[in-house]
């Protein structure tokens, strides 16, 4: 004969009702006292520190195996939006980097002297330019962008074991995540 419990007001045997309440013990949030929330807070704030400032090293290291010369993080920064979202206006460009039409203007010029951006009459106003990357700054990307992956793919293969391979993989599903 089978133990019977009652839970929701329903008779159930008892290894399910054991089950049942295991479910609600393993799924149900951890009892925490304010102390330990503060604590658990001021973890997360420090890890966020730690965090910001290795992003930044990261990619002042990235930077110095990007082969950008004298590029400017401005100009990078419009250069990378023409390849990712494709041929733009001046004033497009300075709404999107949060910048002022002139200070996008001296950017472009720059771009187009050094022959990274070529501009076309917009088909649609003959008073706006349509900016795109020429071939040379895609090919220039593109040899950029596989020195920096190389350089990261050889660092990680010299200073990481397969373990810590798998855990940084696991953590770039998380950076992915807060990147969202």
């Amino acid at each position: 004969m089978a133990i019977l419990a009652r839970y929701a007001g329903k008779l159930c045997s008892l290894p399910a009702y054991l089950l049942y309440l295991g479910l609600l013990i393993h799924h149900a949030a951890p009892m925490t006292t304010p102390q330990e929330d503060h604590q658990s807070h001021e973890q997360v704030l420090q890890l966020a520190s730690e965090l910001r400032i290795l992003i930044g090293k990261l990619r002042r290291r990235l930077r110095e195996e990007s082969q950008l010369g004298d590029v400017s993080m401005s100009q990078q920064s419009v250069l990378s939006r023409l390849e990712r979202e494709g041929p733009a206006t001046v004033s497009s460009l300075a709404r999107a980097e949060g910048m002022r039409p002139q200070s996008m203007a001296a950017t472009v010029l720059a771009l187009t002297e050094a022959r990274l951006v070529t501009g076309a009459p917009d088909p649609l106003d003959g008073r706006q330019t349509i900016l795109t990357l020429t071939d040379s700054c895609r090919a220039w990307i593109a040899s950029s962008r596989a020195a920096r992956e190389d350089w990261l793919a050889r660092t990680m293969e010299t200073r990481l074991t397969p373990a810590e391979v798998t855990e940084l993989d696991k953590a770039v599903t998380l950076l992915k995540r807060l990147a969202q």
